[in-house]
């Protein structure tokens, strides 16, 4: 890991970008404290100079209650190369929303598993040099989307004990099955008039996930609508498993 840039942003929040091998990446740590920060990894659907005002919003959010927060670019997104298969099943996906034709479970294995295979262990890397610096420690939480890649890392990494999952992207069936070995605790958000997802799968695999301790957060409004306190139960939620 190489750190690249940093600055202080406000409440003594720093923020550090780094490149890890060629992946880009952002680590938001709070002021210093007597002891080390748990970790929460930022998940996103990619491009960060896109995603950024939200994640450095859900970064501070987090760094307010002693937690630092980190997210990577996702392959084949923001400056990474372009994967021309990844690009044609999305053009696949885009196709069939167009028409109002069914999402075929193709479309869908194309287009996520090969990312979920690449990005988890990409996660699992940045975990070894994040956990490895000063002023950072476990236990580690998981916050965002894809949801794919959440619920693969929830099932395999045993570094990390929470995840707050964000419903609102297409899952194979594929990952049905892993989400039944998932047993940590985990606090999953749904908006319900999402524009661009499909509701019945959230809630399907909602159902489908294993963990002894799951909670459905459901509100209305569109895909980029979730309420601010949202942002306050995530704290709650980690502040019950990350301490």
């Amino acid at each position: 890991m190489r750190f690249t840039s940093e600055r202080h942003l406000a409440d003594d929040v720093l923020e550090r970008e780094f490149t890890l091998g060629d992946i880009p990446g952002i680590l938001w740590t709070p002021a210093p404290a007597t002891r080390p920060a748990p970790l929460i990894l930022l998940g996103h659907p990619g491009g960060l100079p896109t995603m950024y005002p939200r994640l450095a919003d859900r970064a501070r959010h987090a760094a307010a209650e002693g937690y630092a927060s980190a997210t990577l670019e996702l392959p084949g997104a923001g400056d990474r190369p372009r994967d021309a298969a990844a690009d044609q099943a999305r053009a696949d996906l885009r196709r069939a929303l167009g028409a109002g034709e069914p999402v075929t479970d193709d479309i869908v294995d194309r287009l996520v598993l090969p990312l979920v295979d690449q990005a988890v262990p990409e996660w699992r890397a940045a975990l070894d040099a994040l956990l490895a610096l000063p002023g950072i420690g476990g236990p580690v939480g998981y916050s965002g989307g894809v949801i794919s890649i959440g619920v693969r890392l929830a099932a395999v990494e045993p570094r990390v004990k929470a995840a707050l999952l964000f419903a609102g992207s297409f899952v194979p069936r594929a990952v049905f099955e892993e989400a039944r070995k998932v047993t940590i605790p985990l606090l999953v958000l749904l908006q319900w008039d999402d524009e661009h997802n499909d509701r019945q799968m959230a809630l399907d695999l909602f159902d489908a996930l294993g963990s002894p301790e799951k909670t459905l957060h459901a509100n209305t409004g569109g895909h980029t609508g979730v309420p601010r306190f949202e942002g306050d139960d995530a704290n709650r939620f980690f502040a019950r498993h990350l301490t």
